[in-house]
């Protein structure tokens, strides 16, 4: 028996013109993991609520690991976090997240992702957002969509309004002892509608679709 006979949601596979998103294998997690020990952002600023990438460079991959675990042994029907991998050319080269909680009554879901810092500037996060906005709009029939970035990470913000996001409040979070600004932005189906720009291809839904609805 393989994994993918215990956990259907294993099977999961989108695939855009140029990347192919699925959750990751063992020998994916440790190289997403060795990915990120390199760095994925400028030092200066931090994008992440969490700040975990302000650890000890030795210490980033067994957190990136264990994160994928984490969300592993909580998912339930309806509320769950899958963390793919984002795959180009045969290299591991970020990570794209889709959350959700009480689906089948909120119709609602969560993104967050990161891409290692030679993979930046080239498209890749804006392909792999729309990846799982179809994913959810698409394969799951959700209402609406939510994403959130701080006000000093300009390419995340950008990434979202050309995806037709709109802002939907802002929150102040202390990073780094100070106050930063955390843009929420949301996304509704009609809007998805408008500002789709690429086709999205999803395997492996079917077998794994009414344990990510849940029971209303």
């Amino acid at each position: 028996m393989a994994l993918v006979d215990v956990l259907p949601v294993f099977g999961l596979r989108l695939t855009t013109p140029r990347l192919m998103l699925a959750l990751p294998d063992a020998d994916q997690l440790a190289a997403l993991a060795a990915l990120a020990a390199e760095g994925i952002h400028d030092p200066s600023v931090q994008p992440f609520g969490a700040e975990w990438t302000d650890r000890p460079a030795e210490q980033i991959p067994a957190s990136v690991v264990q994160h994928a675990w984490m969300a592993w042994s909580k998912w339930q029907p309806g509320t769950w976090e899958l963390g793919f991998v984002v795959v180009h050319d045969g290299m591991v080269i970020g990570t794209q997240a889709i959350s959700a909680s009480k689906f089948a009554i909120r119709r609602e879901f969560g993104t967050g992702s990161w891409l290692g810092r030679a993979y930046q500037g080239r498209g890749f996060g804006a392909e792999m957002r729309a990846a799982v906005l179809a994913f959810g709009f698409d394969g799951l029939a959700a209402q609406y969509a939510t994403t959130s970035a701080y006000l000093d990470n300009p390419a995340s913000q950008g990434v979202s309004r050309r995806l037709g996001y709109e802002p939907n409040g802002v929150q102040r979070d202390a990073i780094r002892g100070t106050v930063q600004h955390l843009q929420h932005m949301r996304l509704t189906r009609e809007r998805w509608e408008q500002h789709r720009t690429l086709d999205v291809t999803i395997e492996g839904l079917d077998a794994c679709r009414e344990w990510l609805i849940g029971a209303a």
